[in-house]
């Protein structure tokens, strides 16, 4: 059995790009732990499971019910802080996103950076979608100095999908699908050394999502030991390459 660390926000995090990959990796036999920075039980985003928006735009069912199942587990409930992280405890690393205003606690915390470089330097699986790539195109690997995106094949949110999102949308939430001023794209692609040849866009697509036993319109993007996804859509396929590196690792 595998130990797979999962960092969250307090907030606002990703229905579906935690509760899928908890469902597959637990359903694999593995263990999920859970940490956030205080230790406090974390919380999705409330609008992803009612609706963002004349009840559109939110989770799927089968996620819903899924995010449901994992808040009842004692691991969620009672996740560790991001200080007690020690990184060699673990067999993988898993980043998942979320765009509400909760998610800077979570992408713009520098005491979880540096635990993701430890990690990282460990060369062990880490995978990480939509805005979760933002932790590490901010990330240092403590051995060498560099990015640890430098030099690695990736996606991550497509601007077309963020601001597509923000134009539907503003007129009654204003910037809730824009976490930060840049996109989520441009960041990414400012951490690779090139990023015209390792940025990886994806097909384009605004709503068909993958299930757990259909990656039909997926996209994933996977070099060597890290993995990479665009949104919730891709959620389940990006479990899955995950869940492989990892027991090809056991």
């Amino acid at each position: 059995m595998a130990r797979i660390l999962v960092p969250l926000p307090d907030t606002d995090f990703d229905v579906t790009e935690v509760a899928a990959p908890w469902h597959v990796l637990t359903g694999a036999g593995h263990e999920v732990v859970f940490a956030t920075q205080r230790g406090v039980s974390p919380a999705a985003d409330p609008r992803l499971l009612t609706g963002v928006i004349f009840g559109q735009l939110g989770a799927a069912d089968t996620p819903k019910r899924q995010y449901a199942a994992m808040t009842r587990t004692e691991g969620f409930r009672t996740p560790i802080t991001w200080e007690a992280i020690r990184a060699d405890e673990y067999d993988a690393l898993l980043l998942p996103g979320g765009h509400a205003p909760g998610m800077r606690q979570y992408l713009g915390s520098t005491e979880l950076r540096y635990r993701v470089g430890e990690f990282w330097a460990l060369d062990r699986p880490v995978g990480a979608i939509c805005h979760g790539v933002l932790v590490l195109a901010r990330t240092v690997d403590p051995t060498t100095g560099a990015g640890v995106l430098a030099d690695r094949t990736t996606t991550c949110l497509p601007k077309y999908m963020e601001r597509s999102a923000y134009v539907a949308t503003a007129w009654k939430l204003g910037r809730y699908y824009r976490t930060y001023p840049a996109y989520v794209e441009d960041e990414v692609r400012a951490a690779l050394a090139d990023p015209a040849t390792q940025f990886r866009r994806g097909p384009h697509t605004l709503s068909r999502r993958g299930t757990e036993t259909d990656d039909a319109g997926t996209f994933v993007v996977e070099d060597g030991r890290y993995v990479s996804a665009r949104w919730p859509g891709d959620a389940y396929a990006f479990a899955h390459a995950l869940l492989r590196r990892i027991d090809a690792r056991a």
